[in-house]
């Protein structure tokens, strides 16, 4: 009889210290969690990471389920009076780098921060792949990672609005193959941007433009092994998967944004081909009675000409979110 009670103040004092422990875990592992890593996406995406660039530079490091690597790298402009636990929300600009860049190029490279001091928007760059397309790859059938539209379009939409105070007025933006990116992210999900610009993207991969001819490797960067992004062109149900990621194609979608596109005609083989395109879709919107700001200029498939086009559409772009 007497062992009874000795067991049980046992069982009472294993419970405690099992209950201590569990507390002081518990208070570790929050202590250990960044700042805004409860904003998740429905998926798990999550931010494990912050880092302060400056007073108005926030970098995210996501880890998600869709990326090419574990994690990815998103930067953040912020706008004077942000924190997150403002009453307010601000709405976004989303400008997407080229393939052989990251989220970082804009910010190094033209004069976006100066662009964005006095404006009541948050500028989103970020970070996808050298050959990314901004697409969901078609991996010969089997998808898996990557998913950049799916990375970009629920899980960094979702992780914005539920932890950084971003609304669901949105614009987008791009150079090169982020300016396809800006243009077939608008037209695939039209009801999600208020307007899309493109500066030197390949806004017709297909070539359906009047005189094309042949077509574009996905990103124009990616030389390895590049029907794994969508597929071959010339099987029919793999040339679908081309057409929904064609701007051209997809032309008629555009209808209510606020469009700006341009291109430099006399720079270089790159950017002579991206003129081409940009005429192309300037016409084919044309056709559908959609109106577009058109800008071509001389100039080449570079910083300097990128930095002078986002200035150039920056009012388009902040008037069509209220910013």
């Amino acid at each position: 009889m007497s062992r009874t009670p000795t067991a049980a103040r046992g069982r009472s004092r294993l419970l405690s210290g099992m209950l201590v422990a569990a507390i002081i875990t518990s208070v570790l592992l929050v202590g250990s969690v960044p700042a805004g890593a409860a904003a998740t996406a429905d998926n798990g995406a999550t931010v494990i990471g912050e880092r302060s660039v400056n007073s108005r530079t926030l970098d995210l490091t996501i880890r998600s389920p869709s990326t090419e690597r574990s994690t990815a790298k998103v930067r953040l402009l912020l706008p004077t009076g942000w924190s997150r636990t403002a009453s307010r929300t601000w709405p976004t600009l989303w400008v997407l780098h080229g393939g052989l860049d990251d989220y970082r190029s804009w910010y190094d490279k033209t004069d976006i921060e100066v662009l964005a001091a006095n404006r009541e928007a948050i500028i989103v760059l970020p970070d996808t792949s050298w050959c990314s397309a901004y697409s969901d790859w078609w991996n010969y059938g089997k998808g898996g990672r990557p998913k950049w539209e799916t990375f970009l379009m629920t899980e960094l939409t979702q992780i914005l609005e539920r932890g950084y105070r971003a609304n669901t007025t949105r614009a987008v933006a791009g150079n090169s193959m982020g300016g396809l990116g800006a243009m077939k992210l608008a037209a695939n999900h039209s009801s999600d941007f208020r307007a899309a610009a493109s500066f030197s993207g390949n806004l017709d991969p297909l070539h359906q433009y009047p005189g094309g001819t042949g077509f574009d490797i996905p990103g124009l960067s990616c030389l390895a092994d590049w029907k794994r992004v969508w597929g071959d062109p010339a099987i029919p149900a793999q040339r679908a998967i081309w057409e929904r990621n064609d701007p051209w194609n997809r032309a008629a979608e555009l209808r209510g944004l606020s469009l700006f596109i341009s291109a430099g005609g006399n720079g270089d083989l790159i950017e002579a081909e991206t003129d081409r395109q940009a005429k192309g879709l300037q016409q084919r919107l044309q056709s559908f009675g959609i109106p577009v700001t058109a800008h071509f200029y001389k100039g080449g498939h570079n910083w300097t000409s990128w930095n002078a086009e986002l200035a150039r559409a920056w009012p388009q772009l902040m008037t069509a979110i209220g910013a």
